[in-house]
């Protein structure tokens, strides 16, 4: 879709496809490495496919995309007419993404703004799709940029895993805190916050965590105007009574998605996963 200002962002946005093609929103994808296999998230590899290697405790980890992956997507931009590009991306305290972008904007035939966004998950997307609002609203690079930035000051996710060993292992949270949450056997209940994946609180049991979970989302949606992503990983009835309990909720409820994370987000945390974005707008 050719516009002023185009709009790149990677795979772990996950995006509900109508979205992105509506939008026009250009999805560079991360890699998740099975064994010796290096597989692009979203076409190479499903989410359900990692749930299965995690439980046979394949090994697994993700990669960046290479600088010539942006480049690419940055250069493609162009030929189909934009005159500059805003690049959002997942949080750089979890990913490298971020430093690939910004090394291949540097030889970009257009204005490129790589942003760190600080989030993941449709945490991103909101702030993808607030950019892609402004540019075909007619407003500039800067503008989109600032979209994009203060859908993301607004927004919060937080999610609850079975276990915090998959974080553990991936360096993604640490061994303390996973150690913390493992005593006694309680249940996890994470945040993100300043970018990183912290520990928020400690609940004795699944179902009271995923309650807790419920309230958290109520609490911090409010009664104004407000968009609700729920994400999980192979727990497909979580999500959905979680969603169902939030449509009769939240007042201001705009727009509600339910998806499953993909692969790299899943090699992190695990099957179970089950979170909750809150953007206000």
């Amino acid at each position: 879709m050719s516009r002023h200002v185009a709009i790149v962002t990677d795979s772990t946005a996950y995006l509900p496809p109508r979205t992105r093609e509506r939008h026009g929103i250009t999805t560079v994808p991360l890699t998740v490495v099975l064994g010796d296999q290096a597989l692009e998230e979203g076409t190479e590899i499903s989410a359900r496919s990692l749930a299965a290697a995690l439980q046979k405790r394949r090994s697994v980890t993700t990669s960046r995309p290479s600088p010539e992956v942006f480049a690419a997507a940055y250069r493609a931009a162009a030929e189909a007419g934009a005159t500059a590009v805003v690049s959002l991306h997942l949080s750089a305290e979890i990913s490298g993404t971020y430093d690939s972008a910004l090394l291949a904007s540097q030889g970009a035939p257009v204005p490129v703004r790589v942003v760190d966004t600080g989030m993941v998950a449709m945490a991103l997307g909101f702030c993808a799709v607030s950019a892609a609002e402004t540019a075909e609203a007619g407003g500039s690079l800067d503008e989109a940029v600032a979209a994009a930035e203060k859908r993301a000051a607004a927004t919060s996710a937080y999610f609850y895993v079975d276990t915090l060993d998959y974080l553990r292992r991936g360096g993604r949270i640490g061994a303390a805190q996973a150690m913390l949450g493992s005593a006694l056997a309680v249940k996890p209940l994470l945040q993100l916050d300043g970018g990183r994946i912290e520990l928020l609180e400690k609940v004795r049991t699944a179902s009271k965590a995923i309650a807790r979970l419920e309230e958290l989302v109520v609490e911090r949606a409010g009664a104004g105007a407000v968009d609700i992503a729920v994400h999980h990983l192979t727990a497909p009835d979580r999500a959905e009574r979680l969603a169902e309990r939030l449509r009769e909720r939240v007042p201001g409820l705009v727009h509600l998605h339910v998806s499953e994370v993909g692969a790299v987000i899943g090699a992190h945390t695990g099957p179970g996963l089950l979170g909750a974005i809150i953007s206000p707008r």
